[in-house]
């Protein structure tokens, strides 16, 4: 029986199936999903360790190199980071696709046993490690930026009215906002004041605490109505705390700048974001599991004139990292230079390390990070006491 005898004797019909076969794949390609990455879980885990007031040497050689003679003996491994902060240290350890991640946290568990009779003696605590999905990287970083408006007002705008609209678009799991705090009144003491007043720190807590309240009152009533007292006690700016009495001294009144320094400011001094040398406060946004990248990134994209619209006084909002291709890039112009340092892991820790690895170098703020990177064949065959060799498959560096 020949197979092609029915569409020869028929070609009206075989040109339709054909256009028809044609016109489906045509239809059917703009429905295929599209992603700059493939749906790859890696095994990877993440070790952190803390010694307080360490530096970033101390920790790089007292508490990450033990860990990583222990860790290179470990079946499976292909990579290996390391990154040191005052205070802390991060190593993340990348598996064999092959490797069971449970199997691997067990293996990293008696590793970090195995390293505690050679870590400091006065670490707080054993390291801790957790397991993480390197595929839950920013999809996309947002800046505001303004050349009137301070980096207080910015983030509050951020966080009441970007956070929350962006949370709503389809495919995002979380934003973040960082690169400032909340506005906040910080008051200064003075310790010599103080002294020569004889007010403790207690002393001006607890007049701070009582002035600086919103609770009922009370009520007044009669046999046949009830008056509800409210009044609203909470001070918002500097020029609110100065007239405060902290207390009494030889008849007169001493008054909290008498003993203190009082300023408008932000809750935390020590985040800081930088957008092309500029102060300027990131919006970060995550996708949900499962959710197409390039999708969601588009859906956010459409939504920006609104949210620009919507943010009060001279905002400027654009966008600094895009992951939509196959490899991240900053589009906020030619030469966009991207910082954010905070207290923070999930915001501060992952754009100094995408900083420091896509440009080489980083400002004032970042120059207490140690790296060291081990990639490739692991040495495994490291005794007590050896230290890691240099050549290819390590690299070690200090971002400046």
């Amino acid at each position: 029986m020949n197979v092609s005898a029915p569409f020869i004797k028929r070609p009206v019909a075989t040109t339709l199936l054909t256009a028809g076969l044609v016109l489906a794949g045509v239809l059917a390609l703009h429905f295929l999903p599209v992603s700059p990455l493939p749906q790859v879980d890696f095994p990877t885990i993440s070790v952190s360790a803390a010694l307080p007031g360490a530096d970033p040497e101390t920790m790089s050689t007292s508490v990450a190199v033990p860990l990583e003679r222990q860790f290179g003996r470990i079946a499976g491994v292909t990579e290996m980071t390391s990154t040191s902060y005052r205070g802390s240290t991060s190593i993340t350890l990348q598996f064999d696709l092959n490797r069971n991640i449970d199997g691997a946290a067990r293996d990293v568990q008696a590793a970090i046993n195995a390293a505690r009779g050679y870590l400091p003696a006065n670490l707080p605590s054993n390291p801790t490690y957790r397991k993480v999905n390197p595929s839950d990287a920013p999809i996309l970083i947002l800046a505001l930026t303004s050349d009137s408006v301070g980096t207080e007002k910015m983030y509050d705008a951020a966080s009441s009215i970007l956070q929350q609209k962006l949370s709503q678009v389809n495919g995002v799991g979380q934003v973040f906002v960082g690169g400032s705090s909340l506005p906040a009144v910080r008051v200064e003491l003075n310790p010599m004041a103080l002294s020569r007043y004889g007010i403790s720190l207690e002393d001006v807590r607890a007049v701070l605490t009582e002035t600086n309240a919103n609770r009922p009152k009370g009520n007044l009533a009669n046999a046949e109505k009830t008056w509800e007292v409210h009044t609203n006690d909470q001070l918002r700016t500097a020029a609110q705390y100065e007239p405060l009495i902290i207390t009494y001294r030889a008849g007169a009144a001493v008054r909290l700048p008498d003993v203190a320094g009082v300023r408008d400011s932000v809750e935390d001094l020590r985040t800081a974001g930088f957008v092309n040398g500029k102060p300027a406060v990131m919006v970060i946004v995550f996708r949900q599991p499962g959710a197409n990248i390039i999708e969601t990134v588009d859906n956010v994209r459409s939504l920006l004139p609104q949210l620009e619209a919507a943010l009060p006084g001279a905002i400027r909002l654009s966008v600094v990292l895009d992951r939509t291709p196959p490899y991240p890039r900053f589009t906020a112009g030619s030469g966009t230079d991207a910082h954010y340092f905070g207290n923070t892991r999930h915001s501060g820790g992952i754009l100094v390390s995408a900083q420091c690895s896509l440009h080489g170098h980083s400002s004032s703020g970042s120059r207490d990070i140690h790296h060291r990177h081990v990639r490739g064949h692991v040495p495994v065959r490291l005794q007590p006491g050896q230290p890691v060799p240099d050549g290819p498959y390590r690299r070690y560096r200090i971002c400046r």
